[in-house]
């Protein structure tokens, strides 16, 4: 799962959320977008925001149980981004 999550980084530096897509990232509401992994021990998510100039902030990891990301999990990341600003 780590080298998927730096694969998706790496992709997301040079082109932007909008250009990768899905399936690897997906806008999820307000300013938070979810990066997609899969691997063999299932589907994790990380929550991140765009920073101030090109940089983005992963504010939530998690490994995916339900076919819905858990409210709890958006919430965890708000509340990160609250603290961030």
């Amino acid at each position: 799962m780590r080298a998927r999550f730096l694969r998706i980084a790496e992709l997301l530096e040079p082109f932007g959320p909008q250009t990768v897509g899905m399936p690897h990232v997906r806008p999820l509401e307000r300013k938070l977008w979810q990066m997609r992994m899969h691997g063999r021990d299932g589907a994790a998510r990380a929550v991140y925001a765009a920073a101030q100039g090109r940089s983005l902030r992963a504010l939530h990891v998690f490994v995916k149980k339900t076919q819905a990301i858990p409210r709890s999990a958006i919430e965890t990341a708000l509340k990160r981004l609250e603290s961030v600003k």
